[in-house]
This record gives C-alpha cells, sequence and structure tokens, in this order.
C-alpha cells in the first residue's frame, strides 16, 4: 500500500466520521446489514492471503457465495484454525503488515501473546460505540465532560484504543477533554480531585471491580465524589444490577441508565456492541424478574446484554456460540470469539418485553428523554466458552493455575484438581478463589495453603500477561481453600471434573 492511497484512506474516513451525524450512522442497519456481510467476505476472500488459503483448503469458491443463506454456510474461523494458523501479514490485506498502524497484544492460554494490527480507519469505526455511549448517555455534546482512562496503558487493547477513540470525539466536536493515569489508583485520585471541579462531569473508563476499588479508596479518603457527576464506561466483566445499584449509590448516581455504560469488547476486533440506556433499562428489569430473564436467555445467570451496529459487526449464533464478522486489521469473516450468547431482534425484545408487561421505551422516557433509544439488535453474552473465568478484565485460564500446583512438594500435597471462581464479598468486592484438592493422607495446614496460593500467584504473573498488568496488586493473590479428596460440593468421585465455575 503507498503512502498516498494510505493518506487518502485516513483522511475519507476520518472527514466520513466527522460529518456524519450519529443517528444517521445508526439507521444504516435498516436497509444494508446483509450486503455489508457478503461484501466484506468478497473483499476478504479477493484480498487476504491467509483467507484465499483458507478457502482453497476447504474447496470453497468464493464466487458461489451469493446469498445470507450461502453465507451462513461457510466455516467459522478461529484462533486455532485460522490466526494462528498464518504468518501475521498473511492476516492482513494483501499480506501487507504495513496498512496498519497500530498493533495491540492479547493474552493466550498459555501466556503466549496473539498480535492484532489495526489501522486509525479501524478505531474510528470503533469511535462511533463511544460517540452512542458519550451523547445518549452522557449529554457530552453540551456538558464540559473530563474523560479519565483507568484501563491499563501498553500493548493491551483497552487503555490505547479507549484514549484514541475518546480524541476523536473531542475532534468532531464534543467539549471532551481526555487524561490517561492508566490503572494507577493514586494517580486517578490526584487527577478527579485536582482537575474534576473545573468539568460539569467526569467520566471514569476502565473495568467494573477496578473502579468500585478507587470510589470504594476515595471514600475511605474523604473524596466527595457527588460534586464530580460521576459517570462510568466499563468493559471486560458480566457484573450484576447490584453492583451497579452499589456503585451508584456510593457516587450519588440518581439514573443507573444513564449514567453507566459497559462495552462488549475485544482485542480481536475492537468494540463489538455496547450498552444503551434501553439494554441497561430492559436488564434491570430482567434482573428483578428472574422468570422472564430465564424465559429469554435459557439459563438463570443473567448475561450483559448490548446493542450493536450489524453493519459494523455482523453477528451470527451457531449452536450457542456468537459468531461475528467485521472489517479490521484482520478482517474476519464468521470468526468463533468463543463466547456463547445470542442475538435478539429490536421488535422482538420489545414484543417480549410486552408479554411480560414492561414497556422498556415508555420507561425510559418517563425517566429522561428519548435519547439513547434506537431500533438496532440485541446480543447477549454469557462469557467465554472455553473454561476462563474474566477477573479485572483479564481471561484467567486453569492451564495458568495447574502450572501453580505442579511445582515441586505442593505437587506432592494435591491431586491437582482445583475449581477456579471469581467470587463477591459482602461489599460486592471481587476475589479470586481457588479450591483445591488434597492428596489422599494430607490434613492441609495453614502454612501449605498459604504455599500452594503464593505458587499459584507466581505462576499467574509468569505465564499471564493480562493478569499481571490488569489486576490491582492487592487483589492478585487468589484466597485458597483446601478440600479433601473427593469433597462431596467441589470433587464429586465418578463425575467429570470442571475446573472453573461460573
Amino acid at each position: 500500500m503507498n503512502c498516498k492511497s494510505q493518506s487518502q484512506r485516513a483522511i475519507k474516513a476520518f472527514e466520513d466520521f466527522l460529518s456524519t451525524p450519529l443517528e444517521t450512522q445508526l439507521q444504516r442497519h435498516l436497509n444494508t446489514q446483509t450486503s455489508v456481510a457478503l461484501s466484506l467476505f468478497h473483499d476478504v476472500a479477493a484480498n487476504v492471503p491467509a483467507y484465499k488459503a483458507f478457502l482453497v483448503a476447504r474447496e470453497i469458491n468464493p464466487a458461489s457465495i451469493q446469498t445470507l443463506e450461502e453465507f451462513q454456510k461457510l466455516p467459522a474461523i478461529a484462533k486455532e484454525n485460522y490466526i494462528l494458523r498464518y504468518p501475521l501479514a498473511d492476516l492482513c490485506r494483501d499480506g501487507q503488515l504495513q496498512g496498519c498502524d497500530m498493533i495491540a497484544a492479547s493474552s493466550g492460554s498459555s501466556g503466549k501473546p496473539t498480535f492484532w494490527p489495526r489501522f486509525f480507519t479501524d478505531e474510528l469505526q470503533i469511535a462511533t460505540r463511544f460517540e452512542q455511549i458519550f451523547h445518549d448517555s452522557f449529554y457530552a455534546d453540551t456538558r464540559h465532560t473530563l474523560a479519565v482512562i483507568c484501563f491499563t496503558l501498553g500493548t493491551w487493547v483497552g487503555g490505547m484504543f479507549t484514549t484514541n477513540c475518546c480524541r476523536y470525539l473531542a475532534s468532531k466536536g464534543y467539549p471532551l477533554t481526555v487524561i490517561t493515569p492508566g490503572n494507577n489508583k493514586e494517580e486517578i485520585l490526584r487527577v478527579v480531585q485536582e482537575l474534576g471541579s473545573a468539568f460539569e462531569q467526569v467520566v471514569l473508563l476502565g473495568y467494573p471491580p477496578f473502579l468500585k476499588d478507587v470510589i470504594d479508596t476515595g471514600i475511605a479518603r474523604g473524596v466527595e465524589w457527588q460534586q464530580y457527576q460521576i459517570k462510568f464506561v466499563m468493559a471486560g466483566e458480566v457484573f450484576s444490577e447490584e453492583w451497579r445499584s452499589l456503585v451508584g449509590k456510593r457516587v450519588g448516581s440518581e439514573n443507573p441508565c444513564y449514567d453507566f455504560a459497559s462495552l462488549y469488547g475485544t482485542a480481536d476486533a475492537g468494540v463489538l456492541g455496547n450498552e444503551t440506556p434501553l439494554s441497561i433499562c430492559i436488564r434491570r428489569f430482567l434482573a428483578e424478574n428472574p422468570d422472564a430473564a430465564r424465559a429469554l436467555f435459557g439459563e438463570s445467570r443473567l448475561p450483559t446484554l448490548v446493542q450493536y451496529d450489524p453493519c459494523n459487526r455482523f453477528f451470527e449464533v451457531q449452536d450457542g456460540a456468537l459468531l461475528f464478522s467485521g472489517d479490521n486489521g484482520i478482517p474476519l469473516v464468521r470468526y468463533d470469539i468463543l463466547d456463547t450468547g445470542g442475538i435478539i431482534s429490536y421488535d422482538a425484545m420489545l414484543e417480549f418485553l410486552a408479554k411480560w408487561g414492561f414497556d422498556a421505551v415508555a420507561e425510559l422516557q418517563n425517566q429522561n428523554s428519548a435519547r439513547g433509544i434506537h431500533s438496532l439488535p440485541f446480543v447477549y453474552v454469557f462469557g467465554r466458552s472455553n473454561f476462563t473465568v474474566s477477573y479485572f478484565g483479564a481471561n484467567i485460564y486453569p492451564e495458568n493455575v495447574t502450572v501453580g500446583l505442579e511445582q515441586p512438594v505442593i505437587q506432592e500435597w494435591v491431586t491437582g484438581k482445583f475449581v477456579l471462581q471469581v467470587k463477591e464479598d459482602a461489599d460486592k468486592n471481587r476475589f479470586l478463589s481457588v479450591v483445591v484438592e488434597l492428596a489422599p493422607g494430607v490434613e492441609g495446614s495453614e502454612a501449605q495453603r498459604e504455599a500452594i496460593a503464593s505458587s499459584i500467584l507466581a505462576q499467574l504473573l509468569r505465564l499471564n500477561s493480562e493478569f499481571a498488568n490488569y489486576v490491582p496488586l492487592e487483589y492478585q493473590t487468589p484466597q485458597v481453600a483446601l478440600a479433601p479428596m473427593g469433597d462431596a460440593e467441589y470433587f464429586p468421585v465418578g463425575v467429570k471434573h470442571r475446573y472453573t465455575r461460573k
């Protein structure tokens, strides 16, 4: 790709972003979503060497794919069968990494990172998700706003991507100022106290448990959060509506539907969808009506519920797994991200709620205004199906814990079985719980418990760069409990063992 075409590509995309009103952008899906998915497929099949090879190996002729039905029969791609199989450059258009200007890293199960290149234009697509939140939820088009980036900075996707997207909103005319303390709690508290009162509102962007820790630490030090009109943008965790209410109460929020927004984001493809005032209003109703939630989602746990733009990220569901297609530095066609969940059209959602006697649109209009009501489809996400747990936005893998139990001496005390969970204490603070099965004849002492905890911690820090960089120091040490062999609750005999619990 030559310099001229690269600069033209950047200028055109930036002009489109700056000049297209949010409402116009969010209405494109009404007549183009299927054609967007098909044209992306044909573009990728023609111009991305890895995808060309992927199709050839499966004897698929791209010219034969002309309808949505044919598109939906294409084999899904995933990290294992696609991303890790081809050289990084071959995953990009024209086999050229220089068509991208930024690379983010995500940790894999071994701790070995996967690299995700992108270009400025990829960030502009995602900036619309941030615009939705800042315009519809926070009214940031009319309020002088300080955005405090509390995501980890560095090669991980959250911090730099979010920073860039917020700056593009400022370019579009939003009275928005960005500061980047990253996940440095002391610096965040200093920034808010020294700068916050110069703005009409302060938005904290970060992982939910970390933001709660910031708020609680501030309260303990006498920070009066109420005076800053705090808003939250979050990613990386499923949290309860009780959690949202508790944190909202601590900062003086009176309108959780408009003071919070969670992103469904990944290193693979940026932000896939975002909470809207409407989706939050619906989720809060479902949290209070578990029978309705079970009828809608088919499970008794409450997933993340967001709306998405099918022209930007085209979702499908296959055997309970979410697949999406979207343009990026590495364009992805029917990509299986290993998240379980489902999609619900806008009309189907409102019809379902009406059967349960709830009108979410009317409820929102009573609360505030018509902002945040768009006829976009919904996607719900239960999280990774590959047995990871998510903690402060870091994916934690059973394999990381296993290595901690396989160290000299420790391996003599344990069977190697354990159950990994993220739990909440009475004050809704998260902690990493590991219940470990003791070897036969081992009683389990306090000294052994501490040794096991420190061994697991050492391996998590060694193997999992997300854990090491995302999780604050005081939350890193796992709370280990020792259970006798064959414990009925955690290690029932004769049953296939599951290493994680949600």
